[in-house]
Formats: structure tokens, sequence, C-alpha cells
């Protein structure tokens, strides 16, 4: 927990700083792909220091996050049969993991836009996407629309209600984080068991 706060609060000083739009687009790339640590916790205290800004920040976090997620699907496109289907094979799970492919094909923009909007882990699904090779428009269409969702509503939020959301995410910064990482590990377990 305490490396946990560290990076907290080293990225509430980015979010200060000189630098901050940089860490945010940073923060919001890697989140779409593999980092653990949401761009919310950058976007927050980024929109309360400046309110008159909450567009132009929810614009930053969402382009990256987007673009994070088409780099999401490219380690899914092009890593799967490096990585993920030697584990399948080894496994048996192939047949399963067709099947999974069948629904994603299906419902692949729901769950795009489900994930893109929720907490859930969206790296999982940018990765996800490209291993089962979903329709790169029907993906960004998805992502584009969910992210953006997401990072403009939670502006609005802070630009309305402001402190009072900073106040409870620092207060429950460990259990949300927590359940964050348990989304996590689920998602990809999931994935592997479907």
């Amino acid at each position: 927990m305490k490396i946990l706060h560290k990076m907290y609060n080293w990225l509430i000083n980015a979010a200060s700083g000189q630098y901050a739009m940089f860490v945010l687009f940073a923060v919001s790339f890697t989140e779409s792909s593999f980092f653990p640590i949401p761009p919310d916790v950058m976007l927050i205290p980024m929109v309360l220091a400046a309110r008159d800004r909450a567009w132009v920040i929810a614009g930053v976090a969402t382009t990256a996050s987007v673009m994070g997620g088409y780099f999401g699907y490219a380690i899914g496109y092009y890593g799967y049969d490096l990585i993920a289907k030697p584990i399948l094979e080894f496994y048996g799970y192939i047949h399963q993991f067709d099947v999974f492919k069948g629904y994603y094909h299906q419902w692949g923009a729901w769950i795009v836009f489900g994930a893109g909007l929720t907490p859930f882990p969206y790296k999982v699904v940018t990765i996800a996407s490209g291993a089962v090779h979903l329709n790169l428009w029907v993906f960004g269409a998805a992502s584009i629309i969910a992210r953006g969702m997401r990072f403009f509503l939670v502006a609005w939020l802070l630009k309305k209600y402001g402190l009072p959301i900073r106040t409870f995410i620092e207060k429950n910064l460990g259990i949300l984080t927590i359940i964050f990482l348990l989304l996590l590990l689920g998602g990809f377990a999931l994935i592997k068991y479907v």
C-alpha cells in the first residue's frame, strides 16, 4: 500500500507540474495496454486544479487512452502466436478460445464499450480484441465512445462537485486499487477459462 500511496502522491504532484499533460497522456496511454494504475488518479487532481480546462484534460485522457488501446490491440494481435497460443495449446484450451472468439465477434463492440466505460481493466479487452482480430473499426468506435464518455463524465462531475470526490478517492485508494487489480486478474483468468 505504501508504494501505491507514493505513486498516487507522485501523480498528484505531477498533476500540478509543468509537464502534467504529458504525464496524463503517458498514464492514459499505458493504462490501456499494460500499466495497472488508471488515469483517473491523474485526471482528478488536474481537473480540480484547473476546472476551466476540464474538457481539455478529459480530451487528452481520451485521446491517449484510445491510442493506448490500439497498442494493446497490437499486443494481442501480434503477440498471440508468440505468447498466448503456445500456452493455450499446452493446456488444451484452443477449442475454448475458438468458442470465446465466436462470442467476442458477436458481442465485441459491447464488450469493448462496457470495459471502456466501467472500472473493468480496459487493457484486458484491448489485448483480447487484438488476439481475436476484432474488426479494427468496431474496436476503435467503441473505444472512442466509451473512453470519451468515461473521462468526460468524470471531468464534468469534478467540475460540478469538486473536492468531495477527491476526498473519497484518497480515502479509499487502497481498496479501490485492490478491486481494480482483482478485476484485472479476473479478466485474464476469464479469457483463459472461457
